[in-house]
């Protein structure tokens, strides 16, 4: 059954309609209602039927009355020119062909207005609500006063509120004392509190009259609070104070000084006073005496009475107010933390005392849920109105039954539904409650509009067709389905405690539909489709997707999203998606229109589709890891005018989004154009990660863009501990208790750099604080990673806020959540540092610092980051392999031959081809080579290249390998390609040199086996475009490869012939002054060197060290030692041991280096032959070196005299040359252990 309720409070009034005729059917079961042929009724009170059809002009309408009206019912169809008008609350419902069973149906023709009272829908928690506290307003009395005196305050104990409250001056009133204590109604609360002596001065009357409050004697300075009966409040503990005294005087009434009475008197303590015992006396009695406290300084007395209410309430403060709320009703608060689960429901109590945004609910909140901005990013928890007027509710079973979903379910799953069939005449809904709505079976949810077309004024509705003002809650399938209709608006509806996604758009076509400030929460996993379901869920269930395809549950599944949207125009406005399984909002693009959408629009369409409206939205407590709460498009996404991928791009722009306290990601965004402005992403576990294609961008010149926006690692909301919490550790810039993201060492990351081409402009990274075993990072890199990285990344005009210099990037290492860090995109992510923001080098690369393709002479170490700084010109080539295509390929930059980049591909070794994408540095000389024979065909794409940009490559082949080499254009958007030149063989390996557009030259080199061509691109290219403007330059080479080569692996005959002097072409930037920086911390550059040089037979040692630009030289044989203050980064001294100190005073050196500041960087240079052996070599450990190091003739060290041996701490041992050069942090700090 559905029962449909209703109760007072409708503003238009449809029951005061003429000709409505009162029908009261009763209570049957059996009763098979139809209302037609122009009949119009009224109900007039409850009652309970079959069913009901309305159609042929029929009426019913809900009568308006003082009592609510339950209309008990297995279905209500609305029918052709039907019509049902609700003017209050309450709903309940054979199976129809369409429709089903336990349903309200509007058909064809049919109208449907149903108008609750108008109440606010949500709004936010304007004071933060503690775990444990009522929020209610405690009573704080505070007043400083000059004369003697009891302050006295009559206290309700129901309400805690004070009554009245008055001071007397005690010696001169104790009779009005009296009176007023006499006048105090029993049942009520007394508190007073005294000033100075005053109370030696009462009368008896007064002292009588507090002796019947409970008194034992008389009021002394301090507190005094006697309940005329048992309270129901706590009143916590009056203070009166006047100062903290440096001394106590006393002397008797007389005015005779105490130490000339006589008296024997212990002095207690000076701010106690003196004690004076009968027993001590020789006289036998103790004077009386008064007490002057010296405090140094003239101050006034000040009192303080406060009152706090135990009440089993609390109070909330709301940001709007809570128009049409009211007691009885019932709030749901959303969870401020990582777990949807802390949404706590309230039902309100009556309370006349509340300000206009204040509510009272019973009951005490179990969880923090924040009601204010945190670190500049909006936290306050949202509170939704679950309560309505009128109310339609499917009547459920005490168990599930029947159906599939039982297998996961224990309760019943078969509640009603409401759905609006193609060709209606009106429906407009607002102001009802729907709970047990929905079903586990495809088509039937709480508001379901399907295959309507357009429902807005371009399908002729006028008004549009809305939805407003809705609850729906503890339900079965979703909240509110837009299925194949267009123009809906969906506005200030609550969906909350839902299986499946909650806010769906189905097939495709869906468009011009709005979600207008609707809030979503605690949205669990459904079984109806692949992505509502969990893994457990997808592994059972194997129907649901296109008909033969099985879902796989690592990719398909895990989807559970509160709003679930598949075409991207449409507008999100205002919404909050409060806590889901998985994602709050998931924007996903079907290629084709799926089901009975299926040729609504052409293959490809709305992945070229211009976005809606997306702005003020937000997302957190988004509970599992796998998703971001912001997903947008797992397909391909490039919007452009019109849909044509012709015609020029419409970037898609998401505004003002909040997403914080998600286990996993903030956002993910995977395609073109996307671009972020003002957004907020806080304690996530990954704040924002921008994708393009993977392989290609899939809209080639497009970019993705994140400006003006703030990141925040871990901010002040830490959560609540829980007993059974497994990830509530040590965090944040205060080192607190907080909950986290994932597992206690997980690499939290504010911007996650991946493929791009991105642009990261004017945003702000704070409190991100990488720990000793946890690696935190403003900046950081996708996590196993075998994508692309492209060297058009850039970011400009970072500020950083509560982050120390060590924590601004991390590119990762071997070990817990990196793993190995040997795949492809481990090895060669980059990214621009456009004006230094960053790395204090403006216009530098920052690379990995094991990447010797991109590196050069003049690179700065940054040990922190595991990176490094360069300068250069940086481009891609991409190497397709095919036959075979599950090879691993190593690349070697010909100035460093013994430093070769491994690859092993991006795509599976199962591929019918494999693809290499190493970043390369421009206009050098490398060779390729293989683990395998070499593949019959290699087809090399010149990515990111400009016009004139060129390498030479020369890839390793067998002996007896024929070749046939060809360049084209490929054209990736229309599909085609042009042969552009041939290769052809010279015999002499310069003229490779001398290739051009038509006609190119290749060199095979006999006894190494290496097939030299230079690769040179002809066109130019736009900004963002990984190719040409004409299309993508290849070079193709397909080879005949005798049966039985072994491995086409050429190092061995190829270096040293090969090899080349590393030249640096780009000189690198000079570090930014420490005065432009804005910032208490900065890099302190350290270069040192120790080699020798020969000329003929001649051999000359050199050694200098260089600190910020100041160079020093070693004057003789031994080594040297630099000092650096590590505070402030200043040059304290240098000091020279020769060899002959080392050999015979090696303890010299050991105590110069016992003498010197905790704290202080120690460089050391050697120069000559180094003494390798030796007491003195024990003193290197003091500066941090490895006591298994084995010393040679070169020796240069950054090494740290302190507790703790930093991780920029590094030693170069070699022959002939050894050279340092590299930044470490000023000032420098201990890392806090995990």
């Amino acid at each position: 059954f559905i029962k449909m309720t209703c109760l007072q409070g409708l503003h238009m009034c449809p029951d005061k309609e003429s000709g409505l005729q009162a029908w009261n059917p009763g209570h049957s079961e059996d009763h098979h209602v139809t209302i037609g042929y122009g009949r119009s009724v009224l109900l007039m009170d409850s009652a309970t039927v079959h069913s009901i059809e309305i159609l042929d002009g029929g009426k019913l309408v809900i009568a308006d009355t003082s009592r609510p009206i339950l209309l008990r019912t297995k279905h209500i169809l609305i029918g052709n020119k039907g019509e049902m008008h609700v003017g209050v609350q309450y709903y309940h419902t054979s199976k129809h062909n369409y429709f089903g069973r336990k349903y309200v149906g509007v058909g064809t023709g049919g109208t449907l207005e149903i108008h609750g009272q108008k109440k606010l829908s949500w709004t936010f928690l304007n004071k933060t609500l503690v775990p444990g506290e009522s929020n209610q307003n405690s009573y704080l009395f505070q007043r400083g006063w000059g004369n003697r005196g009891i302050i006295v305050h009559v206290i309700d104990p129901k309400t805690g509120e004070v009554l009245r409250s008055t001071r007397t001056a005690v010696k001169d009133e104790s009779r009005r004392l009296a009176q007023y204590v006499e006048a105090v109604e029993p049942g009520l609360l007394l508190a007073m509190v005294v000033n100075d002596e005053g109370s030696n001065n009462l009368e008896d009357m007064a002292k009588k009259s507090l002796s019947k409050l409970g008194s034992q004697h008389a009021p002394a300075p301090g507190l005094s609070v006697r309940p005329t009966s048992p309270p129901s409040q706590s009143l916590k503990k009056a203070e009166w104070t006047e100062c903290s005294p440096l001394d106590i005087q006393a002397e008797t009434h007389d005015g005779v000084p105490s130490n000339q009475t006589g008296d024997v008197l212990h002095r207690v303590d000076k701010e106690y006073g003196l004690v004076c015992l009968n027993k001590d006396q020789t006289h036998g009695l103790c004077h009386n005496y008064r007490v002057r406290f010296l405090c140094g300084k003239l101050v006034r007395p000040q009192a303080s009475v406060s009152i706090d209410l135990l009440s089993d309430s609390s109070l909330l403060e709301l940001a709007e107010r809570p128009v049409g709320w009211g007691p009885g009703d019932r709030l749901v608060v959303a969870s401020t933390d990582y777990s949807m689960h802390q949404a706590e429901e309230f039902s309100l109590l009556p309370c006349p005392k509340c300000s206009p945004e204040q509510v009272k609910v019973r009951g005490k909140a179990q969880f923090l849920h924040m009601g204010e901005e945190v670190d500049g990013v909006d936290m306050r928890a949202e509170v939704g109105l679950l309560t309505r007027n009128i109310l339609i509710r499917g009547e459920m079973e005490p168990g599930c039954y029947g159906n599939e979903a039982c297998k996961f379910f224990d309760f019943d799953t078969f509640g009603g539904h409401l759905k609006v069939e193609r060709g209606f005449r009106a429906v407009h809904v607002s102001g009802v409650e729907l709970q047990h709505m929905g079903q586990q079976s495809m088509g039937h949810y709480p508001v379901h509009f399907h295959m309507n077309g357009d429902v807005d004024e371009r399908g002729g509705y006028d008004p549009p067709t809305s939805v407003s003002d809705l609850s729906i809650h503890h339900s079965f399938s979703r909240c509110v389905t837009i299925h194949g209709s267009n123009g809906l608006m969906v506005k200030d509806v609550v969906g909350y405690d839902t299986l499946g996604h909650c806010f769906f758009t189905e097939d495709g076509p869906e468009e011009r539909n709005t979600f207008d400030h609707c809030l979503g929460l605690m949205v669990r996993a459904g079984t109806l489709l692949p992505s509502d379901r969990d893994s457990t869920m997808c592994r059972n269930i194997t129907s649901g997707a296109y008909p033969g395809y099985v879902a796989n549950p690592r990719q398909d599944c895990s989807a559970t999203s509160t709003f679930w949207i598949a075409n991207p125009n449409n507008n999100l406005i205002n919404c909050a998606a409060a806590g889901s399984e998985e994602t709050g909002f998931w924007y996903l693009f079907h290629h084709v229109p799926t089901g009975p959408s299926e040729g609504m629009y052409f293959p490809g369409r709305t992945e070229h589709t211009p976005m809606g409206q997306f702005t003020n939205n937000r997302a957190h407590s988004n509970y599992r890891v796998r998703h971001s709460p912001l997903h947008l498009c797992v397909c391909v996404y490039g919007p452009h005018e019109d849909a044509d991928p012709f015609k020029p791009r419409v970037p898609a722009l998401i505004h003002h989004f909040v997403a914080y306290k998600n286990q996993d990601h903030g956002a993910w965004l995977r395609g073109g154009d996307v671009w972020l402005d003002e957004c907020q992403f806080a304690d996530n576990g990954i704040g924002l990660t921008l994708a393009s294609g993977g392989t290609f961008p899939d809209d080639d010149g497009s970019r993705q863009e994140v400006k003006n926006t703030l990141f925040v690692g871990e901010s002040d909301n830490h959560g609540t501990a829980q007993p059974d919490n497994r990830v509530w550790g040590t965090g944040g810039a205060d080192l607190s208790g907080r909950t986290m993201p994932r597992g206690l060492n997980f690499p939290i990351r504010g911007m996650q750099i991946y493929d791009g081409p991105i642009k990261v402009q004017n945003c702000t990274f704070r409190k991100y604080v990488a720990l000793e075993g946890r690696h935190t990072s403003a900046f950081g890199f996708r996590l196993n990673n075998s994508w692309q990285s492209c060297p058009n990344n850039n970011v400009t005009d970072i500020t950083f806020d509560n982050v120390p210099i060590t924590s601004r990037v991390f590119f990762g290492e071997p070990g817990p959540w990196f793993s190995k860090m040997q795949m492809d995109g481990d090895k060669t992510t980059i990214f621009h540092d456009v004006d230094g923001s960053v790395s204090e080098y403006p216009g530098a690369f920052l690379v990995k610092d094991d990447n010797w393709l991109l590196r050069h002479p003049d690179c700065i170490d940054v040990p922190d980051w595991r990176a490094a700084i360069c300068s250069g010109h940086y481009a891609q080539i991409y190497i397709q392999t095919r036959n075979p295509a599950n090879l691993n390929m190593l690349m070697v930059k010909n100035e460093y031959p013994d430093r070769p980049l491994a690859l092993e591909g991006a795509l599976g070794k199962r591929k019918h081809y494999q693809q290499f994408q190493p970043v390369i540095t421009l206009a050098k000389g490398y060779t390729v080579h293989w683990d395998q024979p070499a593949p019959a065909e290699v087809t090399v794409w010149l990515i990111n290249f400009n016009r004139n940009d060129w390498i030479n490559v020369g890839f390793c082949y067998p002996q007896g390998t024929t070749f046939t080499i060809l360049a084209d254009i490929h054209n990736r958007l229309s599909k085609e390609t042009r042969k552009t030149g041939v290769f052809l063989r010279t015999m002499q390996r310069d003229k490779v040199n001398h290739s051009h557009l038509s006609r190119g030259y290749y060199y095979l080199e006999p006894d190494t086996g290496l097939l030299f061509i230079k690769v040179k691109a002809h066109n130019d290219r736009e900004s963002f475009a990984f190719c040409s403007v004409k299309g993508c330059e290849r070079v193709k080479i397909t080879a005949v490869i005798p049966k039985g080569s072994p491995p086409s692996n050429c190092m061995a005959r190829a270096y040293p012939r090969h090899a080349e002097q590393p030249i640096v072409d780009v000189p690198m930037p000079r570090k930014l002054p420490n005065a432009r920086l804005h910032s208490p911390e900065h890099f302190l550059e350290i270069k040192m060197e120790s080699y020798n040089t020969r000329f003929f037979h001649l051999k000359e040692d050199f050694a200098y060290t260089e600190v910020n630009g100041r160079k020093l030289y070693q004057p003789e044989d031994g080594v040297m030692l630099t000092i650096v203050d590590g505070h402030d980064g200043k040059l304290v001294e240098t000091k020279s041991f020769r060899n002959t100190i080392l050999q015979g005073i090696p303890t010299q050196l050991d105590s110069y280096i016992s003498g010197l500041a905790d704290g202080s960087v120690v460089i050391v240079t050697s120069k000559g032959r180094l003494v390798t052996r030796g007491a003195w070599t024990k003193a290197l450990e003091r500066l941090g070196v490895d006591k298994s190091l084995k010393l040679k003739d070169k020796l240069v060290l950054v090494g740290f005299k302190g507790p703790f041996r930093p991780e920029w701490v590094h030693v170069e041992v070699g022959e002939d040359r050894v050279k340092i050069h590299q930044v470490l942090p000023i000032p420098v700090v201990q890392k806090t252990k995990l």
